[in-house]
């Protein structure tokens, strides 16, 4: 399971990260109480479930984490790095930049729960069902879901959705190139069938599709022309959400107001969410600038990614006063690669040896304890804080599963647990960089006037550092050294968010950072995170550009997994098999989610298990804080 672009925006990661549409897979395991049939013979359910121990019946009224008796009101204003020229979701990452907040206006078939950690309940679907091979999966919507121009949602809507998406969104075209067929099957059911029978997770990934209003986009705009799925637009599209877009500006800010009647506002799932009546996102093109936002009461809460800054920048008074509040979330739903990402496209890095060799280079325990206030763990695992992490040798039904890939992997997998280089100290640096050199020998280069070059040619090896954000250049600036010591010509260029984002696109660079959320149950996004398929697909999330027929296998191998104890051996072998090929140079973790208020607002008294910070989603604005606050700024 990848985190879902409802898990961010539930739990305050949009107002933390690139505006990106993310996907959520899991695995549809559902017991006998928590199914009914039919008099037409199917099965039908309320809720999907990775291990089928669903926590709330049927005839739930609420989740458990909301306060129900929340006041609805007050407007809040959140962060979003970057910059956005474009509302049509269907082409984000592929043409334009996406307003992230624009995805609040729609509904999916299904939203999660925040104290489980893979289960869907009903939204704009009523019930479900699927035979027991998963060969296909109905959904049922409910007779009450609108539009906001009070059309009804119907089946046609989603077919359309999912043929749209399909087409032009390369993310969601190669997760959901098994579903071979989308079909009206009744009033208000839409069938979708499989290619093959046995994919667990397809059932449920299916309901967490963004369905888009047919009419409206086959429609024309005020002026009379016809709109276009497969482009950018800059109208405000319509949806069927809780909230629907006041106003914006492009690239600086956009304003989302609460729909009043809004039709699934009585749902049980929807009981104490939405509370507030807007949602006001600015745009910042530097970080440093929108801390200093923050400061001056121009937006109400932040999330830190920096240590630099948790450790230093929240001294000023409000704070000291407790006007401002800081507080920490655990991440207990996710884990993380977090990297330095090499493009394997290109030749000089295709050798596994330079590629590790760039990681001899990197010395993370100094510049952990120069610039992140020791505040960091180096990140040793493509699922780094999860149970699917591997470490020491494989053993048991884990090595059972690699043995089948034995012959096309590296051979350490089977005989060396992964670890890092580890600095710190002179002698540490010295040393890596001497194994770093070994390595790079071993790939075909040498040691000429203290330039490392191509032996053959004598060409010097060259490396562009590519980033989008001011604030990260110290990082990128802090590698540079360690790798000149190599012989390496470095430059370390920083591009608008723009630029960066074709040159992603076209596979132009050769060193970006990147990181892949992983959840507790990951599938089918792993085929876009590092499958062949998607290693050629413009605007796909395998910028690495690895084509691995191991690891193609492996990932069928998560993805048609039987019970959670398969999910585990399965994916802690993907994990090896990666790590042990050198794609990245690994960065580091940090397991909670920092974050900065201006207290105006209420919280419930027991925060979800896995919903990070739960904001705003399950926030409320508190009449009696914002007034003790006084006025904005």
């Amino acid at each position: 399971m990848a985190i879902t672009r409802r898990h961010l925006l539930q739990g305050g990661a949009v107002a933390a990260m690139a505006p990106a549409l993310g996907l959520n897979p899991g695995v549809s395991a559902i017991s006998p109480a928590h199914a009914q049939v039919a008099s037409d013979g199917l099965v039908w359910r309320h809720a999907l479930s990775l291990f089928g121990d669903i926590k709330y019946p049927a005839d739930f009224k609420r989740f458990d984490y909301v306060n129900p008796d929340a006041p609805k009101g007050g407007t809040v204003r959140q962060i979003l790095i970057g910059t956005f020229d474009n509302l049509n979701v269907t082409v984000a990452g592929v043409k334009g930049a996406i307003a992230a907040p624009v995805q609040l206006i729609y509904e999916s078939l299904t939203t999660p729960s925040l104290d489980e950690v893979s289960t869907e309940y009903g939204a704009l679907a009523e019930v479900f069902s699927h035979p027991e091979d998963f060969s296909s999966v109905t959904y049922r919507l409910r007779a009450l879901a609108k539009w906001h121009d009070g059309k009804p949602v119907t089946p046609e809507d989603v077919i359309f959705s999912l043929d749209a998406f399909k087409k032009y969104h390369p993310q969601y075209s190669a997760y959901y190139r098994h579903v071979v067929k989308a079909e009206k099957s009744g009033d208000r059911d839409i069938k979708f069938t499989f290619d093959a029978p046995g994919n667990r997770e397809l059932p449920q990934i299916v309901g967490q599709l963004l369905v888009l209003p047919k009419h409206w986009w086959e429609g024309s705009d005020a002026e009379g022309r016809k709109r276009d799925i497969a482009a950018t637009t800059l109208e405000k599209p319509l949806g069927s959400g809780p909230y629907r877009i006041k106003d914006f500006v492009a690239g600086r800010s956009i304003a989302l107001e609460r729909v009043k009647d809004y039709w699934g506002r009585g749902l049980s799932a929807n009981i104490g969410r939405n509370n507030f009546d807007e949602l006001r996102y600015e745009y910042f093109r530097d970080s440093i600038v929108a801390l200093e936002a923050f400061k001056g009461d121009q937006v109400d809460w932040r999330t830190e990614n920096s240590a630099k800054n948790w450790a230093t920048a929240y001294d000023f008074p409000a704070v000291t006063e407790k006007r401002v509040l800081l507080e920490e979330f655990p991440n207990r739903s996710s884990g993380i690669m977090q990297a330095f990402a090499l493009n394997i496209r290109r030749d000089k890095f295709r050798d596994p040896r330079v590629r590790r060799a760039l990681n001899f280079a990197f010395d993370f325990e100094e510049m952990n304890k120069q610039i992140f206030f020791d505040q960091y763990k180096r990140v040793s695992s493509y699922f780094d804080g999860t149970e699917l992490a591997s470490s020491g040798l494989p053993q048991g039904k884990e090595l059972e599963i690699l043995e089948t890939v034995r012959a096309e992997v590296p051979a350490e997998v089977f005989t060396t647990a992964y670890a890092n280089p580890v600095g710190g100290s002179p002698e540490a640096v010295r040393e890596n960089l001497r194994e770093g050199l070994r390595l790079l020998k071993e790939a075909g280069y040498e040691i000429r006037d203290r330039k490392l070059v191509e032996s053959k040619t004598g060409t010097q090896f060259t490396v562009e550092l590519l980033n989008e954000d001011p604030s990260f250049e110290r990082v990128m600036l802090f590698f540079k050294p360690s790798l000149e010591r190599l012989g390496i010509a470095v430059s370390v260029r920083t591009i608008d968010p723009s630029q960066y984002e074709n040159r992603l696109r076209s596979w132009d660079f050769d060193i970006v950072v990147s990181s892949w959320g992983e959840s507790l149950s990951p599938g089918n996004e792993q085929r876009e995170y590092w499958g062949s398929q998607a290693a050629d697909m413009a605007g796909s999330r395998n910028i690495i550009g690895i084509k691995n027929p191991a690891i193609d296998k492996l990932i069928e191998r998560v993805i048609f997994t039987k019970d959670r104890d398969d999910l585990v051996a399965a994916t802690k072998a993907l994990d090896r098999v990666l790590l042990w090929n050198h794609y990245v140079v690994p960065q580091w973790n940090y397991p909670k989610v920092r974050t900065a208020r201006w207290d105006r607002f209420g919280q419930p008294a027991e925060m979800p298990k896995y919903g990070l910070s739960g904001f705003p989603t399950i926030w409320w604005w508190d009449a009696d804080k914002a007034a003790k606050l006084g006025k904005r700024s």
